[in-house]
């Protein structure tokens, strides 16, 4: 992996404005070796979506409805310590966060139209289920004796 792999896409032609990411870094909990306590690995990515420019209107207000929960005055946060690179943990942070992005900026699903039951299928049904009535009642212990 060399270079950041560029523009995080968010969906079509909209990606993450690097101009407008804050990282912060610290030390990671879990395994490392003799590096680990020296080593900022974790990573902290801040997006303010409040604030944005680069996500039209209405994805912006979409998101800031969906993510009501996670924001903090405005600005959404996503942590990565899973890898011992910081390098890798701002690639996963970056690419979670565009993901998250994604999934609250979506257009809200077509409504379902509700549909009948084809009348065959039910007669169909409702025959058979006589027949299996029929089959049963024959099986009665009425008439041996």
């Amino acid at each position: 992996m060399d270079g950041m792999s560029g523009p995080y896409p968010i969906r079509g032609s909209v990606s993450l404005p690097e101009a407008e990411l804050m990282w912060r870094f610290s030390r990671s909990s879990g395994p490392g070796g003799q590096h680990v306590n020296t080593s900022d690995s974790q990573v902290e990515l801040r997006f303010d979506l409040a604030r944005t420019e680069a996500l039209p209107e209405v994805w912006k207000q979409r998101a800031l409805e969906r993510l009501a929960g996670r924001l903090v005055g405005g600005v959404v946060t996503v942590r990565a310590s899973e890898h011992r690179s910081q390098w890798r943990n701002r690639e996963t942070a970056a690419v979670r966060l565009a993901a998250l992005l994604a999934e609250a900026t979506a257009p809200p699903p077509k409504p379902r139209r509700p549909t009948r039951v084809p009348r065959g299928i039910n007669e169909r049904r409702l025959r058979e289920k006589k027949q299996r009535s029929e089959t049963k009642r024959g099986r009665s212990a009425r008439d041996w004796g």
